[in-house]
């Protein structure tokens, strides 16, 4: 048998610092996700770490993605990703097969393609589609495709109809990230008219070529117990359809998909998601 290579000391040393920085991190995402809302100095004094330390972990949390700062306070929670470390993912297979069959029931009627996309991390990801079914999409592969909060009609829908809290830590969120192509989308007069011109449509639209430049969507938000559990999206190529002409003819179907999911998610023995 070969021999281990010598350890210097110094492979042990930094081995054992990672170890125990590991550790700090986990007992700080544990902390924060039993306690709901806390703060740097509150966690320090709970676990009794430094609290430049406990600084340096959260940052690191935040930049991926496993804790967000709210946007009003010091106050810092835990995220959806966090969530699907445990029963975040057991939540999104529920939609997904809620969304499975309506999609195979009303896809075919509708042609252009649809997507089911849950909120993930400062982004839209697609959990479910029927892009390869439809003769009318110009993409394939999309499960797993994030698609940004601000630029999207999905993104759009989520922002408008989660809730209140929900909504400034995802844009405190985004405004940490610097994405020079989000930065137009986030002055709050555009914000505040995005918001209510969705509202008012009861869906959100993209139709300015700020993604994906040779398509257009509308989106519905999938609405359980006042929470959006998903967002279904209809995407077709700009130049068969004007948004007006979109609406008028796939926006009633596109809500009554998103409310056939929502039925179903409601009536499977877990329920909503907490």
């Amino acid at each position: 048998m070969g021999q281990r290579p010598a350890d210097d000391g110094a492979g042990t040393q930094d081995r054992t610092d990672s170890v125990r920085a590991l550790r700090r991190g986990l007992a700080v995402l544990r902390h924060i996700n039993a306690v709901g809302s806390t703060s740097a100095a509150a966690i320090a004094r709970a676990l009794d770490i430094p609290r430049p330390t406990v600084y340096r972990l959260l940052q690191t949390l935040e930049e991926e993605g496993y804790v967000a700062f709210s946007a009003s306070s010091s106050q810092v929670r835990v995220t959806r990703l966090s969530a699907s470390l445990g029963d975040g993912y057991a939540s999104h297979s529920r939609v997904c097969q809620a969304a499975g069959p309506v999609f195979g029931e009303h896809g075919p009627r509708l042609v252009w393609p649809l997507d089911l996309t849950v909120y993930e991390n400062a982004a839209m990801v697609i959990h479910e589609t029927t892009h390869t079914r439809s003769p009318l999409s110009i993409d394939r592969g999309m499960i797993g495709y994030r698609l940004p909060m601000l630029r999207t009609s999905a993104g759009r829908a989520y922002l408008a109809f989660c809730r209140d809290e929900e909504r400034a830590m995802i844009l405190d969120h985004l405004r940490r990230i610097p994405d020079p192509e989000d930065r137009p989308f986030l002055e709050e007069a555009w914000l505040k008219r995005m918001i209510e011109e969705t509202r008012r449509r009861a869906i959100g639209v993209r139709d300015g070529g700020e993604f994906r430049p040779k398509t257009s969507s509308i989106a519905a938000p999938v609405m359980v117990d006042d929470r959006v559990e998903a967002v279904v999206s209809m995407i077709w190529i700009r130049t068969a359809l004007s948004l007006d002409e979109a609406i008028s003819a796939h926006s009633d179907a596109l809500l009554g998909i998103a409310r056939a999911i929502a039925r179903t998610i409601s009536a499977q023995p877990n329920g909503a998601t907490p």
